[in-house]
C-alpha cells in the first residue's frame, strides 16, 4: 500500500513538473509573439512614416508648403478618399445587389434625383459661397461636416433598407462634394506659389486625390465584404470629420478680403456671361462630359446583359475564361483610372501652355477615338476609349479651371465654378440616361455611332465659332489701327508745324 501511494506521488509531481514546463513554454511563446507582433508593428509604422515623409516632400514642393497648396493637395486626396469609401459602401447595397433590369430603374432614378437640384441650386450655391469668401475655410469644413452627419444617417438605414434615406443622402453627399470642390477651385490662386502655374497646381491636386481614390476604392470595398455597408459608412464619416477640423486649420490667407460691389448690387454669372474663352472650354468640355456618362452606362449595361463581342458567345469552346463579367468592369475601371492619372501627369507637364488649344485638343482626340470605337468595336477599342475619354475629361476639366481661375475675378469666381459644375454635373447626367435608354437596343455600334456623331457636331460648332471670333477679332483690330492711323494723320495736318529757330539768335 505504501509502495502505491508513493508511486501516485511520483506520478503527481511528474505531472506538476510537466505543467510548469508547459505554462512556461506557452509564457515564451506568448512572449516570443508579442515581440515579433511589436516589431511588425514598428516596421509598418516606419514604413508608413516613411512613405508619409515623402508624401509630404512631393506635396510641399516648388514652394506649396510654404503658401499653403501642400495642405491643401492633402486636404483635397483625403476628401476624395473618403467620397470613394462612400461611392463603394454605396455600390454595394443600391446597385450591384439588385438585377440587371431593376438595376437600370434604381439607376436612373438616383440620376433624375441628381439632376433636378442642380439646376435648381446651381444659381445659388455660387453667389453663397462668394459672399462668404471671407471665411472659404469654415464653409469647406462645414461641407466636410455635413458629409459626416450624412453618412451616419446613411449608415443607419442600411439594415432596415431604406432606399429613399440612402438616394437623399447620397445627393447630399454629392451637391456638398460640389460645393467643397468649387471653394477649393476659388481659392486655389490665393495659395499659388510663384514657381507653379495654375494648370500643373490644378494638375497636382487632381493627381494626388485620383491616387487617393484609387487606393481607397479597393480598400473599401474589402472591408465593406468584412465588415459590411455600415460599417465603411461610419468609418468615412469619423474621415470627413477630422478632415473638416484640418480645413478649419488651412492658412489664413486662404480667406480673402471682403469687397465692396462697385454698384451695390450682386454679380450674377450665367454661362452667357463668362466670356468667350471661358465659355468655348465649358462647351468643349461638356461635349467630354456627355460622352464620359454615356460610356459608362453604356458599356456597364452592355456588359451586364452580354451584348459584347467577347461575351456574347454561345459555344462553351468559344468562351474566354478569364473575360467574364466581373473581370471585364474591373478592367474598364481599371482602364478609366489610369486615364485620368496619365491626364493629370500630362496637365502637370504642359504647365500654363494654351489652356483654350488643350480643351479642343482633348475634344478632337475623344472624337476621333469614338469614331474608331464605333467601327472597330471590341475589348481592346472598349478599354481604350474608356482611358482616352477619362484621360480628355480630366485634361479638359484642369484646363477649364485655369481659364476660369485666370479670366474671372475674385468676387464672382465661385458664382462661375458654380454655374460651371452645374452644367458639366448636367451633362454628365444626360448622357448617362442616354446611355441607359441606347444600352435597352443591346447594340453597342447605335450607340456608339449616335455619340461619335455628336461630338463631330459639336467640335465642328466649336472650331466655326472660334474661326468667326478670331476673324472678327483681327478685323477689329484692323478697324482700330486704321482709325487711329487716320486720326494721327489728321492731327499732323491740323496742328501748327513746330516754328524754326535760328541758331545764330
Amino acid at each position: 500500500m505504501e509502495g502505491g501511494w508513493e508511486r501516485a506521488r511520483e506520478i503527481s509531481r511528474r505531472v506538476g513538473r510537466g505543467v510548469a514546463d508547459a505554462g512556461r513554454a506557452t509564457a515564451r511563446a506568448s512572449k516570443a509573439t508579442a515581440s515579433g507582433t511589436a516589431r511588425a508593428s514598428k516596421a509598418t509604422a516606419k514604413g508608413a512614416q516613411k512613405v508619409g515623409k515623402a508624401t509630404r516632400r512631393l506635396t510641399y514642393a516648388n514652394g506649396a508648403g510654404r503658401t499653403g497648396l501642400g495642405r491643401l493637395i492633402e486636404l483635397s486626396a483625403g476628401n476624395s478618399a473618403s467620397d470613394a469609401m462612400v461611392t463603394v459602401a454605396l455600390a454595394s447595397t443600391v446597385f450591384f445587389g439588385v438585377p440587371v433590369g431593376e438595376a437600370r430603374g434604381s439607376v436612373a432614378l438616383y440620376l433624375v434625383i441628381t439632376m433636378v437640384p442642380f439646376a435648381l441650386l446651381a444659381p445659388f450655391v455660387g453667389p453663397i459661397l462668394d459672399k462668404f469668401r471671407s471665411g472659404r475655410r469654415y464653409v469647406m469644413a462645414g461641407t466636410l461636416f455635413g458629409r459626416g452627419l450624412l453618412c451616419f444617417a446613411m449608415a443607419a438605414a442600411v439594415g432596415p433598407g431604406d432606399l429613399p434615406t440612402l438616394f437623399i443622402g447620397a445627393l447630399g453627399v454629392l451637391v456638398l462634394s460640389k460645393a467643397h470642390n468649387v471653394s477649393r477651385a476659388a481659392i486655389m490662386p490665393n495659395v499659388l506659389p510663384a514657381d507653379i502655374g495654375l494648370v500643373s497646381a490644378n494638375a497636382r491636386v487632381a493627381l494626388f486625390t485620383l491616387i487617393s481614390a484609387g487606393v481607397a476604392v479597393p480598400v473599401g470595398a474589402g472591408l465593406t465584404a468584412w465588415l459590411g455597408s455600415a460599417a465603411v459608412l461610419r468609418i468615412a464619416m469619423l474621415a470627413f470629420l477630422l478632415l473638416g477640423v484640418v480645413a478649419v486649420r488651412l492658412p489664413r490667407h486662404v480667406d480673402s478680403p471682403d469687397l465692396e460691389e462697385e454698384d451695390g448690387a450682386p454679380r450674377w454669372r450665367t454661362l452667357f456671361k463668362v466670356g468667350p474663352a471661358v465659355a468655348e472650354a465649358v462647351w468643349a468640355n461638356v461635349a467630354i462630359r456627355v460622352f464620359s456618362g454615356f460610356l459608362l452606362f453604356f458599356l456597364l449595361f452592355l456588359v451586364q446583359d452580354k451584348a459584347v463581342p467577347w461575351l456574347a458567345v454561345t459555344q462553351p469552346w468559344a468562351q474566354d475564361p478569364f473575360f467574364d463579367i466581373p473581370k471585364t468592369i474591373a478592367l474598364l475601371a481599371l482602364a478609366a483610372g489610369l486615364g485620368g492619372l496619365v491626364g493629370a501627369v500630362v496637365a502637370n507637364w504642359t504647365r500654363n501652355h494654351a489652356p483654350q488649344l488643350i480643351v479642343l485638343v482633348t475634344l478632337a482626340v475623344t472624337v476621333v477615338t469614338g469614331i474608331v470605337t464605333a467601327i472597330l468595336f471590341g475589348l481592346w477599342t472598349a478599354l481604350a476609349i474608356s482611358l482616352i475619354t477619362a484621360f480628355a475629361q480630366e485634361l479638359g476639366k484642369l484646363a477649364l479651371d485655369a481659364i476660369v481661375q485666370r479670366e474671372i475675378g475674385e468676387e464672382v469666381r465661385s458664382s462661375t465654378f458654380g454655374v460651371v459644375e452645374a452644367v458639366l454635373q448636367l451633362a454628365w447626367v444626360f448622357g448617362g440616361l442616354v446611355g441607359l435608354v441606347l444600352s435597352l437596343s443591346q447594340s453597342s455600334v447605335a450607340g456608339l455611332v449616335t455619340l461619335a456623331v455628336a461630338l463631330t457636331a459639336a467640335l465642328g460648332w466649336l472650331l466655326v465659332s472660334r474661326r468667326r471670333r478670331v476673324r472678327a477679332n483681327k478685323a477689329r483690330l484692323r478697324r482700330e489701327r486704321a482709325e487711329h492711323a487716320a486720326d494721327q494723320q489728321r492731327t499732323d495736318t491740323l496742328d501748327p508745324t513746330k516754328p524754326l529757330t535760328n541758331p545764330n539768335g
